[in-house]
């Protein structure tokens, strides 16, 4: 089965519809699969779940998506460096489901590894814990948290082969391979294509079994987010 397509666009046609859940990658502008934002974004589909660490910055990442007002409802850790994010939720123009980082990861995996829900110390007492079940463990009171699984997962890898196999490069890797695992259908858009049997297999995060679609795309420009430097010497 062929799973490489010439371009973001190809490799994203007969999946999107309006009001689907996508889970996409990265950390900040870390790891964002930045080449498929942009053809979701092209594409129109509205009233679209992200989940996702955070939401980009201001006109860039998913901070695209936000612009062209096709976000209802945001799970996120964390929606700093955003002002657009902050403006949409406070005029009730955005849902938002704040969950803890940890909880955000462990409810991806789970959803990738099949387990519906699980319980967890963090968020009891809070508003996190509201409306949510809670049980005693061993002394302790835990709130259930569900697992999530999307309908479409874009991640970012550093190389794959034409099989899917992912590799991510270093603090890149965050969040893609556990969505990677939690979608219905993933697309990876990738630096480097190689041919099946040049990945050495204990170099590989992700198995091929997981990824459905994959996109060769690039250059990139290499974003920061916040740059701090020393001031120069006299």
């Amino acid at each position: 089965m062929n799973k490489v397509y010439p371009d973001a666009e190809a490799a994203l046609a007969g999946l999107l519809r309006d009001g689907m859940m996508v889970m996409s990658g990265g950390f900040g502008l870390c790891g964002i699969p930045e080449k498929l934002i942009a053809a979701i974004r092209a594409a129109g589909v509205k009233d679209l779940t992200i989940v996702s660490n955070n939401a980009g910055i201001d006109g860039a990442g998913l901070g695209l998506l936000l612009q062209g007002g096709q976000v209802k409802r945001m799970i996120s850790s964390y929606v700093g460096e955003n002002r657009l994010f902050a403006e949409l939720y406070l005029k009730g123009a955005l849902e938002l489901e704040f969950t803890p980082q940890g909880t955000l990861a462990e409810r991806i995996r789970a959803g990738g590894a099949g387990i519906p829900a699980f319980f967890t110390k963090t968020g009891v007492g809070t508003l996190v814990a509201e409306g949510k079940e809670t049980r005693e463990f061993d002394g302790a009171t835990y709130v259930m948290e569900r697992g999530l699984v999307a309908d479409l997962a874009i991640v970012h890898a550093w190389k794959a082969d034409r099989e899917g196999n992912l590799v991510f490069r270093k603090t890149a890797r965050n969040f893609n391979p556990i969505m990677a695992t939690a979608g219905k259908v993933t697309v990876a858009e990738v630096e480097h294509l190689v041919e099946p049997g040049e990945i050495d297999p204990d170099q590989i995060h992700t198995s091929g079994v997981f990824v459905h679609r994959i996109v060769a795309a690039g250059p990139y420009e290499k974003r920061i987010e916040q740059r701090t430097v020393r001031p120069r010497a006299a």
